[in-house]
């Protein structure tokens, strides 16, 4: 589940727990609500630490090349 899930979870939470007054026999809109609001926020916490971890940066291996003039008779000097 990608970072557009979890923040779907919770506003689909939000909505069941904030702005519907139905009443179902046996289901308990608020608490699914809440529960999908505690699952989006848990997955965006898991999302982000994993994200902060694959941008770390890795310095280039490769070597650095010198611009000092060459002094075999090619190149100028």
């Amino acid at each position: 589940m990608g970072l557009g899930g979890c923040i779907i979870l919770i506003a689909v939470g939000a909505i069941l727990t904030f702005a519907t007054d139905w009443d179902m026999q046996g289901v308990n809109l608020d608490l699914v609500g809440i529960i999908f609001m505690i699952v989006g926020l848990i997955g965006v916490a898991t999302f982000s630490s994993i994200a902060k971890r694959r941008r770390v940066v890795v310095p280039p291996t490769s070597p650095v090349v010198s611009e000092e003039p060459r002094r075999d008779g090619y190149g100028g000097v």
